[in-house]
């Protein structure tokens, strides 16, 4: 198993504060969070992917790799909106790319200082880009900065674990409603400080490949 260092020690301390995630954990023994990508990219593929399926996203990702065969912001902003769309992007989706684009290139986001910046910072500065939202934020946190201690309270796929798994069936639209995200952080205190890795093996307790961003 490989995986961020903190991975090992975080596995031990969920289990044995959690029986419920000890279970999850000890049926998923060789798997761990691996990072891929440079954060361009990763912010990059999480606009081609919104609102589209899986297949479809992998087909435009695909188009826009050929388009720009060094993905860079540089290169971004110096294809015409045209070409963008022509790669299956929407006119807003463009819009989207070229405006992060942007931010990288004149170091509205400098991925070198993240490493000194606190969680909600990056999920600040990152969200100031157009077309990226808190959840894309916290999933770059987790899956491209392997940031251990992340709670995405508007992830459909952790509240529906917590719902399965803690509430006996409790309807995910009611875990979105302030009263039910109250009520999953409460559930989650005992996670601190290896939310992300309790959040990981609760998406694995429904999905036993581990989804990459």
């Amino acid at each position: 198993m490989t995986g961020p260092h903190y991975w090992p020690r975080a596995r031990r301390a969920l289990a044995a504060a959690d029986p419920v995630l000890a279970r999850i954990i000890r049926r998923h023994p060789r798997v761990a969070l691996v990072s891929r990508g440079d954060p361009f990219s990763t912010l990059a593929r999480s606009i081609v992917g919104q609102q589209i399926s899986v297949k479809a996203a992998d087909a435009v990702w695909s188009r826009l790799l050929t388009a720009c065969p060094q993905l860079s912001p540089a290169v971004v902003l110096r294809r015409r909106a045209t070409t963008l769309r022509s790669c299956g992007l929407s006119e807003r989706k463009a819009e989207y790319l070229r405006d992060l684009a942007a931010h990288f290139a004149d170091g509205r986001v400098d991925a070198a200082s993240f490493a000194a910046m606190s969680d909600e910072a990056i999920i600040e500065r990152l969200t100031d880009i157009r077309g990226i939202g808190r959840w894309t934020a916290e999933m770059f946190l987790i899956f491209n900065l392997l940031r251990p201690n992340v709670l995405p309270l508007d992830d459909l796929g952790l509240l529906k674990a917590v719902s399965l798994h803690y509430l006996d069936g409790v309807p995910t639209r009611d875990l979105l409603r302030r009263q039910g995200r109250e009520q999953v952080r409460r559930l989650a205190a005992a996670w601190t400080p290896w939310s992300s890795v309790a959040t990981w093996y609760l998406w694995r307790s429904l999905d036993p490949v581990p989804v990459e961003y």
